[in-house]
Parts: C-alpha cells; structure tokens; sequence
C-alpha cells in the first residue's frame, strides 16, 4: 500500500526543474580514438540518436548520463520530472529494435502482478518515441539496475560465486523462469551473465550519479555534428537488490512451435543443435550450463572444433555425447539435423572423437564433501530430452537449492 500512496503523491508535486549540467570542464577525446559506439561500422551510417547529457524527452524524462552502449542502443540514466524518480532510457538505433520485442514487454506486463517471479523480470515502464527527420527512434524505460553476474564475476578475484551468493542467484533467476515460462509464455533464449542483473535498491548510488557528472563531467568528442559519451559506472551500493532477468530482444513465444537457431553457442541445447522443435526446456538447459561460467570459472562445453574453425555444432555435440553418453533413439529421430551426427543405430558418425572419462566430477575444481548434491542439481537440468529436464517451479522446491549448509 504505501507505493500506491507514494504514487498518488508524486501525482500531485510540482514537477521537478531540468539540472543544468557542464557545457565545459570536460576532457575532450582525441578524434583518433574511437569512442564506445563510434567502435560500430553502423555507427558512420547515423542509426544513433545523438543524445545529449541534459536533454528532456517525452516532456519529463531528462538524461544526466550515460551508462552504456551495444550495437542497437545506447543507455543512459534519467530522472523522471513528474515522479521525482530515477530510471533508465534505452535509445535504440533506427530499425534497431524489432516490434515484437516490445510485444514482449507487453506480455510481461500483462503477468500476474501478485506472481513472486514478476519481481525478478525486467519489464518497461514505458514506451515512447523520439521522432527524427530519415528515421524515428524507439525508446524504452525501465527501473535502473546495478551490475550484471557477469560484473560480479570480474569484481571477484576468484571470478567466482561462492555457494551462498550462487543459490541465492539462482533461485531468483528460476523465480524470473517460472513467471516468464507459466505466467508469459515465454522462452527467454539468451540467458547468460550479462543478462541477469542486480536491481538499484540505494538511491545515494544515483544520487551520487549525477553529483559526479556535475563535478566531473564526462569524457566526450564530436563526430559529424554529434555528441559521443563516455559511459560512467555507478559507485559500490550499500545493500544489493533483487536479481533480475533482462534483455529479452530474442525471447519468443513457447507455446508455438519453433525450430530455427537461438541461444548463445555454448548454452545451446540438443534440440536447438538437432533442429527439433523446442520451447521451455531450452531455458532449463541454458542455466545448468550456465551454472558452470559461476561456480568454476569456466564453460562446461566449448564446441571449438579440431579442424581449427571455431564454434561448431558437432564439437559440441562431441562434448555432450562424452559427458552424457549417447541421446536416446527416439530423441534423434525428432531431429532434423540428426543423421548428419548419428547413424540410424544412433552411433556417432560426425568425424571427430568424443572426449573419453569425462564427467560432471571429473570436470568440477571447487566442490568438496556434501555440496557434490550440486551436481545432481545440475544433472536435473543438462538431460539429453527437453521433457526430462525438471521445470524451473520444480526445481525452485530442489534440497540443493534450498539447503543452508
């Protein structure tokens, strides 16, 4: 009750009056070096919204500086005039957000408000556009974040979770799955690291934001007429928040029937790499494997090819057969891709060796004693068939997962 009364009464404070910020003091970049985004080739093709640190969109949202930038976005942190709140802008490119990605966030929105997981997925607070003259630009704002796992990861200088912070991770991670999977219907595709997020829950951290770019504003050059920025990171918070999935640019619908490649190469499932129809599951598998890059440092498949050409599907096919033992028959005559791995026997044909002795114990470095139970929570997600990997409400309810040893 008391964030319904808090927004009643930010309905009626006067609006907040736009910072002035610096328009000099700042270091300017040599024109030789290239900048964040400037990195792109698209970049040259104008596709960026030349954001300012200062400006006021949509009449309340004013930037007051830059977080990031990818290939179809740049991000930057806000404050909302009317609500006297803080949040994030994310402008993408032109042509730089597919529709259906913003379907999605409707989706999530649409959910079940009272459902535990909702709380631990990103959604959009809202949706606007930034008209320009050769091409609009989309707009998305949700709640600020802090660091990614994978920040977290490169913080520690064992680039490692310990068993507390992982189940912790974890369990929030799956809460985020159960709502996306039963609430959404949904298939996130690409849950890695980068995309799980801790939730802003100190507001001096924002607060001293803006302090800094008032202060010291940042680093920035002019290319063609527009501004590139220097992206600014937020302090260490003084109490972390919720764990949260983001990014959901390649999430699809999981009640229909998809066979087409997703996922990031080394979490890709049997059936994504067997072209086999495949929906939830997929997620399932993408965490047990992603468990690995947080626990021990380090991939559980890699798929590099002996050949020397990188990333390919029978290398990490090969690597799946060696940890697992060979799929099931009728799992492989699902797959449309099958008969160029296995024979109508179900033996191995792809021309490369499958790793000998190997196992989830004989890979593991950092386990010892009582927490080998890890591992069979593993197991219960990496299963060569989609429907005998456990549900992410199930394994919500896993000893593992909730033990406190």
């Amino acid at each position: 009750m008391t964030s319904i009364f808090q927004a009643a009464r930010n309905l009626f404070r006067k609006p907040l009056k736009p910072l002035r910020f610096p328009t000099a003091g700042y270091e300017v970049v040599n024109q030789n070096v290239l900048l964040e985004e400037e990195k792109y080739d698209d970049f040259k093709e104008g596709i960026y919204y030349p954001v300012n640190i200062g400006d006021v969109f949509a009449s309340k949202y004013q930037v007051v500086g830059k977080l990031g930038f990818g290939a179809t976005s740049t991000v930057w942190l806000e404050r909302d005039l009317q609500l006297h709140s803080y949040a994030t802008l994310k402008v993408f490119t032109r042509e730089g957000v597919d529709p259906e990605e913003l379907n999605v966030y409707k989706s999530l929105s649409a959910g079940n408000a009272s459902s535990l997981g909702r709380r631990h997925v990103r959604t959009a607070l809202d949706v606007f556009t930034i008209p320009r003259q050769g091409g609009d630009h989309k707009c998305l704002i949700q709640k600020p974040m802090w660091d990614s796992f994978k920040d977290l990861l490169n913080r520690n200088p064992t680039h490692r979770f310990n068993k507390m912070l992982l189940r912790a991770g974890l369990s929030q991670v799956l809460l985020a799955l159960d709502y996306l999977h039963s609430e959404c219907k949904l298939v996130h595709t690409d849950i890695s690291a980068h995309n799980i997020l801790i939730e802003i829950d100190d507001t001096d951290l924002l607060d001293s934001f803006i302090k800094a770019e008032l202060e010291s504003p940042s680093p920035r050059k002019i290319v063609d007429g527009a501004p590139v920025y220097g992206s600014r990171r937020f302090d260490l918070p003084k109490k972390y928040g919720l764990v949260v999935l983001s990014d959901f640019g390649s999430a699809v619908r999981g009640d229909g029937k998809r066979t087409h490649d997703a996922q990031p190469n080394v979490y890709r499932c049997p059936e994504v790499m067997l072209k086999m129809e495949w929906s939830y599951p997929a997620d399932i598998w993408n965490v047990g494997a992603m468990i690995w890059d947080l626990f021990e440092d380090k991939h559980l498949f890699y798929g590099y090819d002996p050949d020397g050409s990188g990333y390919k599907t029978r290398a990490h096919l090969a690597e799946v057969v060696g940890l697992l033992g060979p799929p099931p028959p009728d799992l492989l005559k699902r797959g449309f891709r099958s008969k160029e791995f296995f024979d109508e026997e179900g033996n191995w044909i792809a021309g490369i060796p499958i790793p000998k002795d190997i196992s989830l114990e004989s890979l593991e470095e950092n386990l010892t004693g009582g927490d080998k139970q890890e591992l069979r929570f593993v197991r219960s997600m990496l299963q060569w068939r989609p429907e005998d990997r456990k549900t992410a409400k199930q394994l919500l309810d896993d000893p593992w997962l909730n033990s406190s040893d």
